[in-house]
């Protein structure tokens, strides 16, 4: 065994490298050349089912938005029922032909059946299937009393995807249809003080990247990784490291600093774009993909500047920051915060 693996390191090192270095050009020309069809001639989702979960606020609420404007028929899951039926009754008005309400939490398996059966019971069909429902968190690991605390971090942001996922497979494949799963780019680039947040995400892209395999072309997955978008969790919303839900805006500024946050209507417009063109992954906004090639190329680097501008000195408070004080002197704030953002309200039902 020991020569056979020293064998292949010798020879099939280089023999898959030039392998690679052979194929890339044929690749990359089939590939777009399939890019280009599928932006000339994207799914009309017209009249298709939909059923997205987190709907009842930030991208998920624009998510619903936007497959209206399209006209397609939603079936919207959330816990906050009042606030669900307000974005269904807007959906309604720019274009949704019907609009299905169940209130819903993704991280109990019985409820994911229990909505996505609603759904096909009401529609007769499933075409598309939204997983967006997450929660975040804005703290150390070391400073975590009881890590077990955290744990709903993993069952909404993880389980809450599966569990739907796995009820929806029987229906999806009837319809040849799509599974479109809101991830963030903290599954790839990790973000200090949000290590189960960062790790619940990198679990769900090798989740639907495995399924993808399993499932061939006969259900379509798209992964999206955003960066920081407009939404409740850059209002401030966050689970602290007591368990607790709390909106605590100066965690906020600490946590994003000088990033940009892009508004979730353009977020949720990019990503149904890239779902109705079958695309593989969609990363916005589109300068986020670079830092990919520094984790990759030079993961020293925004390692060194993560801790430069978020971390603080053991015993320090997260608003002591450099990065929270630079945006404190300057007021940058005003200027890379979308408005809504400036207020702590969230919707409460």
């Amino acid at each position: 065994m020991d020569i056979i693996t020293t064998l292949m390191n010798l020879i099939g090192t280089p023999t898959l490298f030039m392998t690679l270095l052979f194929m890339l050009p044929p690749f990359y020309f089939f590939k777009f050349s399939i890019s280009a069809l599928s932006w000339l001639f994207p799914e009309d989702v017209t009249n298709k089912v939909v059923l997205i979960t987190g709907a009842s606020s930030g991208i998920g609420e624009q998510l619903a938005y936007e497959y209206a404007k399209r006209g397609a028929a939603l079936s919207l899951v959330a816990r906050r029922e009042a606030s669900l039926r307000e974005v269904a009754e807007r959906a309604r008005e720019i274009g949704a032909p019907e609009v299905l309400v169940i209130p819903g939490d993704v991280s109990k398996q019985e409820d994911s059946r229990r909505f996505v059966e609603a759904t096909v019971d009401h529609y007769g069909r499933l075409d598309h299937l939204v997983n967006n429902a997450g929660i975040s968190m804005a703290c150390a690991f070391e400073e975590v009393p009881d890590v077990t605390n955290l744990s709903p971090i993993v069952d909404v942001n993880f389980w809450g995807s599966v569990f739907p996922t796995h009820a929806a497979i029987p229906y999806l494949r009837r319809s040849r249809g799509k599974i479109l799963v809101t991830a963030s780019g903290s599954g790839w680039n990790p973000h200090p003080r949000m290590s189960f947040y960062s790790a619940a995400n990198a679990a769900v892209i090798n989740f639907f990247e495995t399924l993808r395999i399993e499932l061939g072309d006969v259900i379509g997955i798209t992964i999206a990784t955003p960066g920081w978008v407009e939404s409740e969790l850059t209002k401030g919303k966050i689970m602290s490291k007591h368990g607790d839900i709390e909106v605590d805006q100066e965690t906020r500024d600490a946590q994003i600093g000088l990033m940009p946050v892009i508004y979730a209507e353009n977020c949720a417009k990019a990503i149904v774009d890239a779902v109705c063109r079958g695309d593989r992954y969609l990363t916005i906004p589109t300068w986020f993909r670079v830092l990919y090639l520094w984790r990759v190329l030079a993961p020293e680097v925004p390692e060194w500047c993560y801790r430069m501008m978020y971390m603080t000195r053991p015993g320090q408070p997260a608003t002591e920051a450099l990065g929270k004080k630079m945006v404190d002197a300057t007021g940058a704030k005003d200027v890379l915060y979308p408005s809504s953002l400036h207020t702590s309200e969230i919707k409460k039902d």
